[in-house]
């Protein structure tokens, strides 16, 4: 969910700029900041040869991130950060209708 939050994030800027995207997730941060390069070099495999996981939205990622000036942040989920706070009230918000849904 969250790396498709920071692709959409990014997609939905009509022009070129600097970006500083916060994210709770190591998974996100860690995949565009350190993995990413050593996945293209292995055309999208892991260093154990394996298929990266989601890597259509890594590459989605990758291009996006291209089009702006990016710095990736990482803040400790659930830690009263309060943008994080809010982003993760939107989330629950959001997936609410869905959840009681399947319930009737």
């Amino acid at each position: 969910m969250e790396l498709t939050a920071a692709i959409q994030a990014l997609e939905s800027l009509t022009r070129p700029c600097a970006v500083d995207l916060y994210t709770d997730s190591q998974y996100v941060r860690q995949g565009i900041t350190q993995w990413m390069h050593g996945w293209k070099r292995n055309g999208w495999k892991t260093a154990d040869k394996k298929p990266v996981k989601n890597a259509d939205l890594w590459q989605r990622l990758d291009d996006v991130v291209k089009r702006h000036t990016v710095e990736f942040h990482w803040v400790k989920g659930h830690a009263g950060h309060p943008e994080n706070e809010e982003v993760d009230q939107l989330a629950r918000d959001g997936m609410a209708p869905f959840k009681n849904s399947s319930s009737e």
